[in-house]
Formats: C-alpha cells, sequence, structure tokens
C-alpha cells in the first residue's frame, strides 16, 4: 500500500463487513511485548534518528470515523478475519499516535525482514499476512528478550523453539536468527492451525499456548463455530489483546500513509549474501578484513551470543562485503578465533556441543501422531508404547483434553 493509493471507501461495501460486538472493556487487556519496546530504543538499534514525527501522543490525532476502518480492513487481501471492535481501535490508535516514530521504524526495518518472513508464509502454504505477527511480538526486533524469556522476532521460549529444530547454546541462540525462526514459526502456526481449525484462534494460541485455548473452549460450552470472540472472556489477559493488536499492526503496515506516518531510512543493508564457515570466526576478523563494523555484523547475525561463528555455521554478510570475504577468505581463516576464546568458554562450548548432539539426535527420533475422532490420551500412550505423563510433558499439556487433528509429540 503506498501513499498514492486511493481512498475511495465504499460506505455500502464497508456495512456488510461484519464488525465484532463493541462492549469489551479495555481495561481487561494487556499490550502485547511488541508494543512495550520504548521508541527511544528501536531508534537507536535501527535508524539514523531523523525526520521524527513531531507532537507524538495525544498531541497528535489523525483518527478516521468507524466507517472508513471498517472499509479499509475489508480490503486488505486476507483470509483472516479483520473486524472492528472498541479494542481494536484502541490499539490502531495507539500505533497510528502514540507510537508513529515506532511504526517509522520499524516500516524502515521490514524492508529487509519481510521477505524472509513471507518466503517462510508461503513455504508452508500459510496467509502471508502473519507476517505483521513479529510487529506485535519483537517491534521487529531480533534481540527482543521477554520477561517470561521468549527471544527473537517470533519469540519463541526455548522449549517450543527447540521443539521446532532451534539450536539454543552458549555460542548461538538461532531463535534470533531471522531465517531459521521464521521458518519454525511457520511450521508452528501451521500445526496450530490444523488443531483449531480457525486463524484466530491459531495466532491466540501461538500466544498463550494450545492447552489454555483447549481450556477456554471447554469452559465456553462452544461446539460448533468456536472462534476467538466466542472464547476472548476466558483468555488470559495478555492473549486477550493479542488479536486485536494483530488487527491493529496489519491496519498500521498497509494503510501508514493516511496517518502521516513516513518510513525511516534503516540501517540494516539492502542486500545480502551467505556462507558456512569452515572455521570458527570471530567478528572482529571478519570486520576488519571486509570493511564493516561489529554493529553491522551483529544487526543481521544477531543469533551469534558471543560475536563468534562456529564452524559449519552461516554468516549472513552485507552482498558488497561478500567479494572482500571470498578475497581474503584464507587470510581470515589464518587469523581466526583460535586464539579469542577463554579456556572457561571454551568448555562451556564443548559441553553444549555435546548437549546438542545429544539433542539432535534425540530430535532426529522424535515421533508425532495426528489425533483421531475418538482418540484419548491413554489410548495414544499405549499404542505408542510410551505413558499419558510423557505425552502430557512432551507437550505441554496440563489436562488430559485432546482434540481430533491435534499434532502430538509422543517420543
Amino acid at each position: 500500500m503506498t501513499c498514492l493509493s486511493l481512498f475511495v471507501a465504499s460506505f455500502s461495501y464497508a456495512q456488510n463487513v461484519q464488525t465484532s460486538t463493541d462492549d469489551i472493556p479495555q481495561d481487561a487487556v494487556d499490550m502485547p511485548e511488541g508494543m512495550l519496546i520504548s521508541e527511544e530504543q528501536l531508534m537507536k538499534d535501527y535508524t539514523n534518528a531523523t525526520n521524527l514525527i513531531p507532537g507524538k501522543g495525544e498531541g497528535r490525532i489523525l483518527s478516521y470515523d468507524d466507517s472508513v476502518l471498517v472499509s479499509r480492513l475489508s480490503r486488505i487481501p486476507t483470509t483472516i478475519e479483520m473486524p472492528l471492535n472498541n479494542v481494536t481501535r484502541e490499539f490502531i490508535g495507539t500505533y497510528s499516535n502514540k507510537m508513529a516514530n515506532a511504526v517509522a521504524v520499524m516500516l524502515g526495518s521490514s524492508n529487509f525482514y519481510t521477505p524472509i518472513f513471507e518466503e517462510a508464509l508461503e513455504r508452508y502454504g500459510l496467509p502471508l499476512e502473519l507476517k505483521y505477527l513479529p510487529v506485535i511480538e519483537s517491534a521487529l526486533r531480533p534481540t527482543a528478550t521477554s520477561k517470561a524469556g521468549a527471544a527473537g522476532l517470533w519469540q519463541f521460549m526455548i522449549t517450543t523453539g527447540k521443539r521446532y529444530g532451534l539450536e539454543v547454546n552458549t555460542l548461538v541462540d538461532e531463535r534470533r536468527d531471522p531465517v531459521k525462526s521464521s521458518d519454525a514459526a511457520a511450521r508452528y502456526l501451521r500445526d496450530l492451525y490444523e488443531m483449531f481449525g480457525d486463524w484466530s484462534l491459531a495466532i491466540a494460541a501461538y500466544n498463550c499456548g494450545e492447552g489454555n485455548i483447549q481450556k477456554a473452549i471447554l469452559r465456553s460450552g462452544e461446539k460448533d463455530s468456536v472462534d476467538f470472540w466466542t472464547v476472548y472472556e476466558r483468555l488470559p489477559r495478555e492473549t486477550r489483546g493479542y488479536v486485536p493488536a494483530f488487527i491493529a499492526a496489519t491496519y498500521i503496515m498497509n494503510y501508514y500513509c493516511e496517518h502521516g506516518i513516513v518510513p525511516h531510512e534503516a540501517t540494516l543493508p539492502e542486500a545480502t549474501d551467505t556462507v558456512v564457515v569452515k572455521k570458527e570466526l570471530g567478528f572482529s576478523q571478519i570486520a576488519s578484513m571486509c570493511n564493516v563494523t561489529l554493529d553491522g555484523l551483529r544487526a543481521i547475525n544477531p543469533q551469534y551470543r558471543r560475536d563468534i561463528v562456529p564452524i559449519n555455521h552461516v554468516l549472513r554478510l552485507p552482498a558488497v562485503a561478500m567479494e572482500a570475504f571470498i578475497q581474503k577468505e584464507d587470510s581470515i581463516y589464518s587469523s581466526s578465533s583460535s586464539d579469542m576464546l577463554t579456556s572457561n568458554v571454551r568448555r562451556a562450548v564443548t559441553k553444549d556441543v555435546g548437549s546438542t548432539a545429544t539433542s539432535s539426535k534425540s530430535s532426529s527420533s522424535a515421533r508425532y501422531v495426528t489425533v483421531r475422532n475418538g482418540d484419548t490420551l491413554s489410548g495414544i500412550a499405549k499404542r505408542n508404547g510410551t505413558t499419558v505423563a510423557k505425552i502430557k510433558r512432551l507437550n505441554g499439556l496440563k489436562s488430559d483434553s485432546i482434540r481430533p487433528k491435534q499434532r502430538l509429540q509422543v517420543r
């Protein structure tokens, strides 16, 4: 959507778009993690901090009637329902006014991240508008870490990240790897949709876990046509605001021009390339020989926790620096990080590598089943030579309740 897009809102068309009930109490929701990251931190990380939008907050008001908002939401090409209600409206107001500068920053960095998100979602046949989930999860900051310990653009907890193949050890945290975490998030969202058959519930489950959504559905007493709004009042506070925030993020990332928001110029490179390193490398050697800054390397390789790229791992470089790396490859490796690690760190790395190898071996033998009509946990456990307690532990289940089409790890 560009600033040249025509505002031709058809009022009659907008009236045909369903809106949710407008009596949802706004004080019963919490803002998602990505809406709590300070504007100053975003400016520091990703932009040249120029051209700020003046008069942020209540002093800058640029709002529209509900009929306009409904019409705009209806014109976003999406298979996910985008209703307008008072909570969604409140979040749209937050993004378009109080967080206008933050949105400008995210729009600038989205040029780097959006193609990564879209490739992962397209790979698994998912709605491409799910690319806006990292906006509310992390404000498009791969280094973001929540109070609960979730990390990266898609805010994976360690347990869930490892379940979807993300490596976490002393040197590497692939929850912060834009490419690998996006692939893992797409597979997780696919599994959640297969489980619930509704995108609003799948998105909510991404926030609070499958178990909480299953309990909310059971407590609602509904059996057919269950969606997020059906179980809204039975969800945790933070999840009640999650789907409305996603709708608001989708809206503002499409209609920012109509709210006077201009994308900032990001410091992330326009084009990058990758290489698998043949020997452990330190960022300092790479930076000094490839004419890139340490901060620049960290920005596009956020998964490396100690500025060290382990052997057989992927290094991402600005495209303009890749030629220098290839030309000086022997020199870069000859001055590699063999003398850089302390003995304590090296021992920790060795321990983690062993743990990772064990984890990888275990992961390769993992087995999953899809719940069929009439299945029970005890029946599934018996068929697969395991126990109910182990299945519940592997899948984070707090009760014996399961649903048809639910995907369960059994070992």
